[in-house]
Formats: structure tokens, sequence, C-alpha cells
């Protein structure tokens, strides 16, 4: 099965949270098959989250991080520096099973965790990526992330599905996550900053876009990858998040908003069809809305439970009450199950 990699050029559209509820929601429904979360953002708010929440997800993560050996993202990374150019043994030791530490979490969903120590090697990885022996050094630790990928894959019976969490950042890490995916999943605030990180990511990735921009990038990533001939995600998705409602309707902010992020979109789809999934389909089809944060996805966060799970009624999260009314808790489910059925 596939790989989707979430990311925006752009820092808080809320892609970790939108990578929780959709992996989860995908492996209740999907209960035979193997679901995948790569944590690739330093940060590890995907990671904390499956893992149990704000309180103890970040004590979960620190004893996994703190153990004999380090079952992470950043674990797997080290292992590849000390032998940059052949697959670490036992790459599969590297994803937990989720349910072992937040019993919430499906029993098919397995987690690479996150890990800062990404960021702290991220040079040491640049550098190996730039050794002149052998030739095709850069293409082989831009493929660490697909090897470990692929090796998990192997060690499965039942198909698997990969959801793989990014940094907003185009940093070494980032490029090892797009690479390794099949498709591109890009959540967005309707918003002008969003707009442009959108821009950054079509530039970033496959030289196109504004003249100007697209000449630089053309430079760096998009010219190595063409030049060693690595296949880079389709675009896939584009998921409005946290939309915004005034008595039931769109705000007229938004609206304009996210018709000039459409119009985008629309543009590039025109012009250079290949690089998305499915170049047939219109690309107005290419939008999923989720509405705007409210109780639900507060409670679910902070305590690590997918939508499914989640019930109406008072929660107390923190010595606070929160209520959780049927309807909005309704319009969450139905939406994530509108983008769920996409993968």
């Amino acid at each position: 099965m596939s790989s989707y990699a979430f990311w925006n050029n752009k820092g808080g559209v809320g892609k970790s949270f939108l990578t929780f509820v959709t992996a989860c929601e995908y492996a209740s429904k999907n209960p035979e098959t193997n679901v995948f979360v790569i944590d690739l953002c330093p940060q590890a708010n995907v990671s904390e989250t499956l893992l149990g929440g704000q309180e103890s997800g970040g004590l979960a993560l620190r004893k996994i991080l703190s153990g004999n050996e380090r079952l992470s993202a950043g674990g797997y990374i080290e292992s590849r520096l000390n032998s940059p150019f052949v697959q670490t043994s036992d790459p599969q030791k590297y994803a937990i099973q989720v349910s072992e530490w937040n019993d919430r979490i499906p029993d098919n969903l397995f987690l690479v965790c996150g890990d800062n120590l990404v960021e702290i090697l991220s040079e040491a990885v640049r550098q190996t990526s730039q050794l002149a022996v052998p030739l095709n050094s850069w293409k082989k630790v831009m493929y660490w992330i697909k090897d470990l990928k692929d090796s998990l894959r192997e060690s499965k019976e039942n198909e698997s599905i990969f959801f793989i969490d990014c940094n907003p950042s185009f940093a070494i890490y980032t490029q090892l996550a797009v690479t390794a995916a099949d498709y591109l999943v890009i959540p967005f605030t309707a918003d002008e900053s969003s707009r442009r990180g959108m821009e950054n990511i079509i530039a970033l990735l496959y030289g196109q876009g504004d003249n100007y921009i697209a000449s630089f990038a053309r430079l760096s990533f998009y010219k190595q990858a063409k030049e060693h001939g690595i296949d880079l995600p389709k675009l896939h998705t584009f998921i409005s998040n946290r939309v915004l409602t005034f008595d039931g309707a769109q705000s007229k902010a938004f609206k304009a908003a996210n018709a000039s992020i459409k119009e985008t979109v629309k543009t590039l789809s025109k012009k250079h069809k290949t690089i998305f999934a499915s170049p047939q389909v219109d690309s107005n089809d290419r939008f999923v809305e989720i509405p705007d944060y409210h109780s639900a996805s507060i409670v679910s966060a902070l305590t690590g439970t997918p939508m499914h799970r989640l019930k109406a009624g008072p929660k107390n999260i923190n010595g606070e009450r929160i209520q959780i009314n049927p309807g909005p808790l309704k319009g969450y489910k139905a939406a994530l199950t509108n983008l769920v059925d996409r993968f």
C-alpha cells in the first residue's frame, strides 16, 4: 500500500494532530492493515499524542528515548550514520506498537517515535550526503527513510500503509521524509501565509511556480532529485483545516482566503498535471474541509484519545471541565471520515 507525508512549509496548520487522527481512524476502519506513523518532526508532537497525550505521552516518550537503545527516528538515523550506505541490522525494532503504551490506540498502529536528536544530527546527515564516494551518496542518504519503510513493510504479512509527519522547514530530515513518500498531503489554514507555504513546496520539490523563486529552487533539491532519478511524491490532498464559521456558514474572510488557495492549485494543475496524483481529478475535488478546533479536538489531543473513541459529555481535563457537545463532535467525525476514505 501507499505512504503519505503530511507537510506544509508553514507551521501551525495542525499537521501533527491531523496525522494523529487520520492514522488512528484509518487503523480503526482497517484492522487487518498495519498502520505505521513515522514521526520526522524533532518536536515529536504526534508521538506524544499517540503515546497518551500531553502528560503521559511526554513521559512515555522520555522513557523510550532514554532506554538502552534509542528506538526512535533519531536512533535509526544515528545507526545509518554509523554505516551510511548499508541498511542497519533489524530496522524493525525502531517501530513500537502504540497500544502497549496507550490502550486507546488500535493494536494495528505502530510508531517510529519523533526525536529531537534528528535536529542535532541533521548537519552530519547533510555532510554524509555530500561525500565524493560513492558517486551516488546523496541518493543513498535520501533513501534512508524509504529503506526503513520498505523494511517495516516486509516485516509484516498483511498490507501496510504509512503516514509521515514532517517538520515545516525543508531541513534534510524533511527531505528524507518526502523522498520516502508516494503522496503528499498538504494541510493549510485559510490565510495568505499558508498559500505562500504551499508555493514554497511546489518550488522546492518540483521547481515550479514564480519564475524568480523557482530559478533558485532548481539549483538545490529539485535539481539533485532529477539528476539522481528520484521519484518525488505526487500532490494528493489539500486539507483546509480549522474552517471558520459564523451562524453556521463559512466566514467571508475564510471564503476569500480559501478561494485564493484553490485558485493557486487550479492554476498549477492546469500547467503541471504530472505532479498530481490522478491527474484527471478536478482540482476542487482535491480539497477536504475539517471544522475549526473545538472541545473534542482539545480533549483528543490532550488525552491521546482517537476521535472514534471520543464520546459527547463533560470531561475533566487538568482540573478544568470541558463540555463536548454531540453536534460538533458528529460534524468533526463526518469530516474526518471523508478525509480517511481518500487513503
